[in-house]
């Protein structure tokens, strides 16, 4: 007898795809088949949460600011996360055990039937009546396909590439900060080596903590004490040589960025109106001098010309050095008077909601998508900073010599015999070991796996703006080159960065996009419900797991 489920395939079993899934969970109320593919073990949490990983790496946001909405379908168990203290910073394989247990929950729904393909998908067509997914054999016909894969492979860009070529021909070695657990392993035979790394971000926070306190040093007094095994020396660096400014540090430092209702009122209008306008990001800044001007003091023409320099060129108006910089912020972080760039930051992140809000549910022009996205990656150096902790570590272990920042600033890279020569002008450093911490961004043309590349090749993944994400409706739908929605096909997250925006934040996950998503599929599996010869279709070309 054929089957009547409706049927859904998930491509990617991190948090996005169960975010869907307990939207879609919730609304349900006709039975609907899912079947799941991505190799890792156990669905829910995904690489960037992996429960197995190292407790050095930390999350970006306290447990005061981590409110993810528990499903609400019957028989959901699994409520809040509960976190330790609330100005503390949870190890993400803390979180990610809590998404597993919420995945393991939506397992009991009565009407989602979810199978677990342990299987990476390298192809998907559309077929006759549904669309066929490859992992290792055929599966399907499936009336939805949505696509939640995170960070796919991509080709390294010119310089990854060479390194990688130099690492197999000299003696240096060429490592990925991820897994860090991993890192670990191969940094206990790097004591009294010289490590650089690519990147001055979250990422290279969590890469110092694994060579440092994770081969044994510690922190007594704000003092770093050496083990012996760690790197002699740390050279990170990054296009700008500035690290991310960090939190602040406790609920009372944080209140005093808390926007009033009026201004988040004048903001969310000022936004909608920026979507229409032809100089987007000036009408968007003026909603935010007021704000800034009421938390910092600082005159609206000092406010005003930051703002102009940030649309312009994003950090150029930074002028002190690394250390100087990362002091401020510190300071900043723990109630010192807030500059301009500070607060402006921490508006941004407290209005995160509101922009996809405003953003994501609407028709938005190439133009206007790359620069108010544009805006939105630069100020996150401040909305998506560190804990506090994690800068007085890097402080620390600036102080203590470990960590040196006299390359920082996009140095001149020479390869030699020994790794990787590092030149500002003032200072040559040479490294043994270069560690790659700068994750790829959402760029379609970059995207090197079979099944993306295909999807790209073939037009069902066109780019909303070159170098950004995929063009695709609200409820994650994709176009077409001929800007033509293919019907079940969709498509959630950092791949559709520019159709949507703020899209790197937990919280989306589970948020109104994947709302929207559930939403879809419900006012579509009507249309769509098989048929008598749909049903024998489908029986004759599934093949199972």
């Amino acid at each position: 007898m054929g089957r009547t489920a409706y049927r859904i395939a998930v491509i990617g079993a991190g948090p996005r795809a169960l975010g869907a899934l307990e939207a879609l969970a919730e609304r349900l109320s006709v039975a609907v088949e899912v079947d799941l593919f991505d190799p890792i073990p156990d669905p829910g949490a995904g690489p960037n949460f992996d429960p197995t990983e190292t407790s050095l790496c930390l999350l970006n946001i306290p447990n005061r600011d981590i409110d993810l909405r528990p499903a609400s379908f019957e028989g959901a168990r699994v409520g809040n996360f509960d976190g330790d203290r609330p100005d503390t910073y949870p190890p993400r394989a803390e979180l990610g055990d809590y998404l597993e247990a919420r995945f393991r929950d939506l397992l009991g729904h009565r009407l989602l039937g979810v199978t677990h393909h342990r299987r990476a998908v390298t192809a998907l067509d559309a077929r006759g009546d549904g669309w066929i997914v490859t992992a290792g054999t055929d599966h399907g016909p499936y009336d939805e396909v949505l696509m939640t894969p995170g960070q796919p492979e991509v080709t390294p860009d010119k310089q990854l590439a060479r390194w990688q070529d130099h690492a197999t021909k000299s003696q240096g070695t060429l490592m990925p900060a991820y897994p860090a657990r991993a890192l670990l392993e191969w940094a206990a035979d790097w004591g009294g080596k010289t490590v650089a790394i690519r990147g001055l971000g979250l990422s290279t926070l969590d890469v110092v903590r694994v060579l440092t306190l994770g081969q044994g040093g510690r922190f007594e007094g704000g003092t770093y004490r050496p083990s012996g095994h760690e790197p002699a020396r740390i050279l990170p660096f990054s296009l700008d040589g500035h690290a991310p400014a960090p939190k602040p540090a406790t609920a009372e430092v944080d209140a005093q960025f808390t926007p009033t209702e009026d201004e988040t009122e004048r903001f969310a209008l000022s936004l909608t109106a920026s979507l229409r306008d032809e100089d987007p990001l000036a009408t968007l800044c003026r909603a935010l001098v007021a704000p800034v001007a009421r938390i910092t003091g600082e005159g609206r023409e000092e406010i005003g010309s930051w703002l102009a320099s940030e649309r312009d060129a994003p950090g150029s108006q930074e002028t002190r050095s690394p250390v100087a910089a990362l002091k401020a912020h510190i300071a900043e972080a723990e109630g010192a008077a807030p500059s301009i760039g500070y607060a402006t930051g921490q508006l941004w992140r407290k209005w995160q909601d509101v922009i996809r809000q405003v953003y994501n549910p609407a028709t938005v022009s190439p133009p206007v998508a790359e620069a108010l996205v544009g805006f939105d990656e630069g100020l996150k150096r401040y909305s998506y900073g560190p804990p506090v902790g994690s800068a007085r570590e890097l402080l620390g272990l600036i102080k203590a010599g470990i960590v040196d920042l006299r390359a920082a600033d996009d140095p001149d890279i020479r390869l030699v015999s020994r790794g990787w020569e590092l030149d500002d002008g003032d200072a040559t450093l040479t490294a043994d070991i270069m560690v790659d911490a700068v994750l790829p961004g959402p760029d379609l043309a970059t995207l090197s796996g079979p099944l993306f590349k295909s999807l790209r090749e073939h037009g069902r993944l066109v780019p909303k703006v070159d170098g950004l994400g995929a063009l695709t409706l609200p409820d994650g739908q994709c176009l077409d080159r001929a800007r033509t929605v293919q019907p079940g096909l969709c498509l959630l997250g950092r791949l559709a960065l520019g159709s949507v925006i703020a899209v790197d934040s937990l919280h989306d996950c589970f948020g109104a996009s994947t709302d929207r998503w559930a939403d879809g599929v419900l006012e579509r599996l009507p249309r769509l419900a098989a048929s008598p010869d749909r049903r024998a279709t489908r029986d004759a070309v599934d093949t199972g797991g």
